[in-house]
């Protein structure tokens, strides 16, 4: 297995209340990037939200055996905090994930 960092693009069509923006990040925080050695170095934030309001980026921890699974796992854990913080896909639209970087292989 590897650890990778994934990053996953979006935006929220109608911006995001600080309430629904803590609620996502706590659902997400287990996947946190800061937890790596990664993430410790390049000072990667859990979300970041542009000065627009709208365009964000979620980057995330995810152990998987390659590339594809790691950001196929990365979408479905954003989507889901996503919608169970009560936005849904039509809120807040994802692009394609991205591995942003690879922290370490077992």
């Amino acid at each position: 297995m590897t650890t990778y960092v994934i990053t996953v693009p979006g935006t929220f069509v109608h911006g995001i209340t600080d309430a629904a923006r803590s609620e996502v990040e706590r659902r997400l925080r287990p996947q946190d990037p800061q937890n790596t050695d990664l993430g410790e170095t390049e000072d990667l934030n859990l979300l970041t939200i542009q000065d627009d309001g709208n365009a964000f980026s979620v980057r995330l921890q995810v152990e998987a055996s390659d590339r594809a699974s790691a950001e196929s796992d990365a979408a479905r854990l954003v989507s889901a905090a996503l919608r169970s913080s009560g936005l849904s896909m039509d809120d807040a639209p994802l692009g394609p994930a991205a591995v942003t970087g690879i922290d370490r292989e077992f």
